[in-house]
């Protein structure tokens, strides 16, 4: 199984703070906030290498940053965008990723700026038990007029998604997806059908939503603290959050 880390956004929501350093690489407690998802990859059974995702502006950055980790190989790949106007997004960034692999694999992907502090041991196990189909992290964050911003989920007795709202204007409930997936290599095939057809390639959401019309998607629901570092008050609440504890 490899690990995708998607660091391939701009930052423009944090320009203040983020114009010459992409958003993953902002530190919280000292620490980047790439670093803190590689943490939670680290221990994971069965994971050969990490990579990250990145644009050709901060390419550099990540290659620098890379050189800091040992114990986990990790390879850096650049998908050749300078502005944040050429961003391939989300969607199109995992199906540049996957394009260019060689051998099918298990995939799990994690966004970048995605910061929580529950371990993945009980997402992976419920994740692989549901194989061949694929599974989301999701996280209540218990507030419905916040849940407006995000993917909205439900779930049956089973876990498994049976409706996926991006951003909707009326959520039906406060659990949202986490930017966290587990893809079975049977589901790569997929993403290819959907970035052909679709020009909704920003928000893996999107594709999520697709996917679960189509295929069998189960959701996994964590506890403990989540942070969707998208703007500078989410990042020094965030800080906050990590100071005090």
């Amino acid at each position: 199984m490899k690990a995708l880390i998607l660091a391939g956004g701009y930052g423009t929501r944090l320009a203040s703070v983020a114009k010459n350093t992409p958003k993953p690489l902002l530190t919280i407690s000292g620490k980047a906030l790439i670093d803190f998802a590689v943490e939670k990859l680290k221990p994971v059974a069965g994971l050969s290498e990490i990579v990250v995702v990145t644009n050709n502006k901060f390419y550099e950055n990540f290659l620098q940053w890379a050189k800091t980790h040992t114990g986990v190989k990790i390879r850096v790949i650049n998908d050749g965008t300078n502005t944040n106007e050429e961003r391939l997004g989300s969607v199109g960034d995992i199906n540049y990723v996957w394009d260019k692999e060689i051998a099918a694999d298990d995939w799990l992907v994690i966004g970048g700026d995605n910061l929580f502090d529950q371990a993945l041991e009980g997402f992976m196990s419920f994740a692989r038990s549901k194989t061949p189909a694929m599974t989301i992290g999701l996280y209540d964050i218990g507030d419905i007029k916040s849940a407006v911003k995000f993917g909205v989920c439900a779930l049956d007795q089973k876990g498994k998604v049976i409706s996926f709202q991006e951003k909707p204007l009326h959520p039906a409930s406060s659990w949202i997806a986490m930017c966290l997936y587990y893809f079975p290599k049977e589901t790569l095939v997929y993403i290819e059908e959907y970035h052909k057809g679709s020009n909704a390639l920003d928000a893996a959401g999107s594709y999520i939503k697709w996917l679960s019309e189509k295929k069998n998607v189960y959701g996994f629901q964590f506890s403990g603290k989540w942070y969707d570092i998208g703007s500078i008050e989410s990042l020094e609440e965030a800080r906050a959050h990590f100071l005090k504890n």
